[in-house]
């Protein structure tokens, strides 16, 4: 069965997340990610998280996205080397490159050189604030689109101070936000015949995802404050409560699930309580609802509850460690985490977050060692096998 992306080829020169999260997505559907990295390999490749992996090169923060790729590793500031990209650009489908803006312009691979080659050419830019505006030049990295989004304005408690998200939120909804333009982008030339160029920028991804909550502010004026964790609902049983030993997040948001929590608790008596009798009331008198609720919570443990409010229909989880979540049977069901052989040994990676009747997305390569397929993609594009080795004698390719 094929994959949607079968038969499209990527020369991808993304670093770090974002890009090479979006070719990710990609390559698990099926496309031919030809990653061109540079001789020694990206930066990435050795994050210090895990030292035996970095060591090696292979860093799981890297190898997370990817898997599926194939490797070629070049000098790109060698003249012979920006030939080679542009004989593999002639049957390309897209280039992706997430390089400063202009960079890929001055090395004579940007959107113009490579258009005169394959008018049909789809190139997919990512930076931090666009190609254009006072701002294109400017660095960027997550915690910097976290902190001019206004993201961090929103995370973390009243009384405490602006709080990054616990991962790198706004690569990662760059990446899926650069996935979707390039697949936007295969359909529309598919109906027109033409390639284009597009510009995918950090801050403009990350407030395309929060736009219900900016729009309380264009719209209604409204600034949202720090809540901690409670739900955007402000709804006060849409929240974190103690438990034995533990806690429980609550996501009891409507009249239903309310009586259903009462009566897991068994106090369905604050019903007739006027401070209790509807949701403008319980805002209003939260604290005396917390401490309701919290004593009953205090009787058992986390699994405990969340096994009877499941029972009850009332929403709520313990709070999972990611390793309890990456091994959670539901996830094992889907068939969303799955192992490959590497070439240190076996490796449990990250699939595709949907599921397709048929043709879905698979984990089929490892993660490449640096300049792995190499000799592949040049023999492919036409280059014969004594010229493959002039090119690694005069230091072009990775040794």
């Amino acid at each position: 069965m094929t994959r949607p992306f079968d038969g499209v080829r990527i020369l991808d020169f993304t670093q770090v997340f974002a890009g090479p999260f979006a070719t990710y997505q990609l390559a698990l559907l099926g496309a031919d990610v030809i990653k061109v990295e540079r001789k020694g390999g990206e930066n990435m490749r050795y994050s210090p998280g895990a030292p035996e992996w970095a060591e090696r090169g292979m860093a799981p923060t890297w190898a997370a996205v990817n898997a599926n790729k194939r490797n070629i590793a070049l000098d790109l500031k060698d003249p012979k080397a920006v030939e080679i990209v542009k004989r593999l650009a002639e049957k390309a489908d897209i280039v992706a490159e997430n390089f400063r803006p202009g960079v890929m312009d001055r090395l004579g691979i940007g959107y113009d050189d490579l258009l005169r080659i394959n008018p049909q050419l789809i190139y997919c830019a990512l930076s931090g604030f666009g190609r254009e505006g006072p701002a294109k030049d400017a660095p960027s990295y997550d915690g910097r689109i976290q902190a001019t989004s206004g993201i961090m304005s929103i995370t973390g408690h009243a009384d405490s101070v602006p709080t990054r998200a616990g991962f790198a939120v706004c690569d990662a909804l760059t990446g899926m936000t650069a996935a979707f333009a390039m697949s936007s982008a295969l359909n529309q030339r598919a109906a027109t015949g033409k390639g284009q160029l597009i510009d995918v920028a950090m801050l403009d991804s990350t407030l395309a995802f929060l736009s219900p909550t900016l729009c309380e502010y264009t719209i209604a004026g409204v600034r949202q404050g720090r809540f901690g964790n409670q739900a955007v609902s402000r709804i006060p049983t849409a929240n974190l409560f103690a438990v034995k030993d533990g806690h429980i997040l609550l996501a009891v948001n409507n009249e239903a699930q309310f009586r259903n929590l009462l009566e897991c608790i068994g106090r369905e008596d604050i019903l007739d309580d006027p401070r209790f009798v509807d949701w403008p009331r319980r805002i209003e008198h939260e604290p005396a609802l917390r401490e309701i609720i919290e004593t009953a919570f205090a009787e058992a443990d986390d699994l405990t509850w969340e096994a009877r409010l499941a029972e009850a229909g009332a929403p709520a989880a313990r709070i999972h460690t990611l390793a309890e979540a990456v091994e959670h049977p539901q996830l094992a069901w889907r068939d969303v985490v799955q192992e490959v052989e590497g070439p240190y040994g076996p490796m449990k990676l990250i699939a595709s977050g949907f599921k397709l009747a048929h043709g879905g997305g698979g984990i089929d390569r490892a993660p490449a060692k640096i300049g792995e397929h190499t000799d592949e993609i040049l023999a492919e594009a036409g280059f014969a096998d004594d010229e493959i080795a002039a090119m690694r004698t005069d230091g072009i390719l990775q040794d």
